[in-house]
């Protein structure tokens, strides 16, 4: 047990550092947030295929699992593009509409049932949301690219419910290939030079994100997911100490209530007794 709950500090810390050397690439060398997005799913699709049960490319036969592909490709774009102008706790608040959404994208698509207590804990959630995002107010420049991101999330984590049948590691590269694919095209021609301050941070921001979704998986294959689905809410803490170290942002006070909204019901509602439980990884 406390070997899983190890792997899931370390996997929802590597997360954001993954997102951090990315708002680096983007802000200080100049690199467009689907180059950053294309290389990471890149580099991700090399590693995971080397771990890929047999048999795992009969999964790219499947449309859905293209379309997941392509929403989780979409949300690292977003979120990548958020991060360019917006402090790096705030995207991850606003970010955490994904899950939230998810919920109510399974019950509509999946017709899975909400409680009413999980309901009033995802409206809780979404005020959370909403005071970060501060709609008509003074929100940061680019929140709503982040907003986006929680949305396509939403759409990947209901997809990734629709596909659990398959096994975690065939999820894990196939969510990698087709979000490479597709992006290449738009990619290619913004590649930057290489220099090795640039191409050390591509590899962060690859290998940071891919090593945490594959910690989370491991993890989740040694304990209960009730213990283990509200740790995924410590990447709104690591977000807040890299966003410190690297910007010297600190949220302000609104962000904070609305952070500490987010993941309090997130928490909540992860410990809420369900036999539908959603997976919370991300690229």
């Amino acid at each position: 047990m406390q070997g899983a709950l190890l792997m899931m500090i370390v996997g929802m810390s590597l997360i954001p550092t993954g997102d951090t050397a990315g708002k680096l690439l983007v802000g200080n060398y100049g690199v467009t947030p689907l180059v950053v997005a294309w290389a990471r799913f890149m580099l991700g699709a090399l590693i995971a295929w080397l771990i890929a049960p047999a048999g795992t490319y009969k999964m790219l036969l499947d449309w859905r699992v293209w379309g997941r592909g392509l929403a989780l490709g979409l949300g690292v774009t977003s979120i990548l593009t958020a991060l360019e102008t917006a402090p790096i706790t705030s995207v991850f608040a606003a970010f955490f509409v994904g899950p939230i959404l998810s919920v109510v994208f399974s019950a509509w698509w999946l017709q899975e049932r909400i409680p009413p207590q999980r309901a009033a804990l995802l409206a809780i959630g979404f005020m959370g949301v909403l005071l970060v995002v501060r709609p008509g107010f003074e929100a940061p420049p680019g929140i709503g690219y982040a907003v986006v991101a929680g949305l396509f999330y939403g759409v990947y984590l209901t997809s990734s419910r629709a596909l659990s049948h398959y096994p975690p590691r065939g999820l894990l590269a196939t969510q990698m290939l087709p979000g490479a694919f597709i992006l290449m095209p738009f990619a290619l021609g913004g590649l930057p030079a290489m220099t090795p301050e640039v191409g050390g941070l591509f590899v962060v921001s690859g290998l940071a994100s891919m090593l945490g979704n594959l910690l989370l998986i491991l993890a989740y294959a040694r304990a209960p997911a009730t213990v283990l689905a509200p740790m995924v809410y410590f990447q709104l803490v690591a977000a807040t100490l890299l966003g410190w170290i690297f910007f010297s942002d600190l949220p302000d006070s609104m962000t904070t209530i609305g952070t500490i909204l987010v993941a309090g019901a997130g928490i909540a509602s992860a410990r809420m007794t369900s036999p539908n439980r959603t997976g919370t990884d991300r690229s």
